[in-house]
């Protein structure tokens, strides 16, 4: 795997990741070093630019906590707004990666424009454990729905996790990603029996 450029990652450590504090945890900081990690394993061995990568999967969801229903659009406009990174990549670079964050939601109607978007789009459908699936819809939840009872909370979690990766769902990959495929298979096992997997978002949201 071809080395990042340290002064892109040293300005994104102190710069960009301490932004993410902003948004709910399912989109907080370690989602997204989970994104970045997940995305230059994808790329490794293609014929792409390693910090345009690496750039994407920074900034793919920094604007969550501005606007969640356009926040592929708001983040790619803050990346964009960056000046710094004009030190670093072209214009034609950098409406690449523009496009590339505006392409990475799984509700999106259309396919990644780029290998880039590809590539961040697959790499943001990782899924660490059906918990840490679950806790992410949470914290979502809470952040996004306050007016919500805790059972509604609950049933919004299961329609969610449902409607987003059971058979016929939403969530889309671009790239064949192993991790994703083995943590799907799961998470769908577990979404067959709706009354034994609202039991265990109960036991996941009291930690």
């Amino acid at each position: 795997m071809n080395k990042l450029n340290f002064e892109i990652v040293k300005y994104v450590e102190e710069n960009i990741f301490p932004m993410y504090s902003k948004n709910e945890r399912g989109h907080g900081i370690e989602h997204i070093k989970t994104v970045i990690r997940k995305s230059l394993e994808l790329a490794d061995g293609r014929d792409v630019d390693m910090d345009m990568v690496y750039v994407i999967a920074v900034y793919h969801d920094l604007g969550h906590h501005i606007d969640r229903k356009r926040h592929e659009i708001v983040s790619a406009k803050l990346f964009m707004e960056d000046e710094n990174m004009k030190k670093w990549f072209t214009d034609d670079k950098r409406n690449i990666i523009k496009e590339a964050i505006e392409d990475h939601r799984a509700s999106s109607d259309h396919k990644p424009r780029s290998i880039y978007g590809m590539i961040v789009s697959s790499a943001d459908r990782t899924i660490v454990s059906v918990d840490n699936s679950i806790k992410r819809a949470y914290s979502y939840g809470l952040r996004n729905f306050p007016e919500y009872s805790e059972e509604e909370q609950i049933e919004r979690i299961y329609n969610h996790l449902y409607e987003k990766y059971y058979e016929g769902g939403y969530a889309k990959t671009y790239l064949k990603n192993d991790e994703y495929e083995e943590g799907l298979k799961k998470l769908r096992i577990a979404l067959e029996d709706k009354e034994k997997f609202i039991e265990r978002i109960k036991e996941v949201i009291k930690d």
